[in-house]
């Protein structure tokens, strides 16, 4: 029989001898002592900012480029697994998605099974629902991967998001070749929107 004992300073593992001598009723026993210390103190702070500092800070945020990333999976319930995550622009999609834990390449996640931003694979491939404007055109590299593919497919390590300036949505399906269903996409009009 053994025990272990955990403290801040070391993993220390204190193990008791077996005694296969039936005749002998040595026991020993081990003492622990608590070297962990907690502090109690707690620390309170409270500010209060004005109504026009908070509006002045509203007024001030950098501008941000919404993404809603469409997984080629249904969830359990038959809707689609949508990720909505915001970024700056001048951005590779490739390192928005990949920063922001999106699943990019799927099947192709394992090592030496892409090309690492390179455009060499094709193995980052996505297709743009919506906000196509906001996306840099597409370079020698796509035109060459892409040139059987429809025109809103784009691979994530070539497209450039924007500018740093620039604000939108844009809706990106992952992994469209492994899409297994069709979902339908609407645009709600920002009045019906809540406030």
């Amino acid at each position: 029989m053994g025990s272990l004992q955990l403290n801040s300073y070391r993993l220390a593992s204190h193990s008791l001898p077996y005694n296969f001598n039936c005749t002998t009723n040595s026991h020993k026993s081990l003492k622990f002592y608590n070297r962990v210390s907690f502090s109690r103190s707690r620390i309170r702070a409270t500010a209060t900012i004005p109504k026009s500092d908070s509006q002045a800070n509203a007024a001030e945020e950098p501008p941000v480029v919404n993404f809603a990333f469409v997984h080629s999976v249904l969830l359990p319930d038959g809707t689609p697994d949508i990720h909505f995550r915001t970024a700056c622009g001048g951005q590779k999609l490739r390192d928005i998605m990949l920063n922001s834990n999106i699943d990019l390449y799927g099947p192709y996640a394992r090592p030496l099974s892409n090309c690492a931003g390179g455009g060499t694979c094709g193995t980052c491939m996505v297709e743009v629902i919506e906000g196509n404007e906001l996306l840099g055109s597409r370079t020698d590299k796509e035109k060459e991967k892409l040139k059987r593919k429809p025109k809103n497919w784009r691979l994530a390590c070539q497209t450039t998001v924007g500018t740093p300036d620039s604000t939108g949505l844009v809706v990106i399906q992952q992994l469209p070749e492994w899409k297994g269903h069709e979902w339908k996409y609407e645009k709600i009009p920002t009045s019906e929107l809540p406030q």
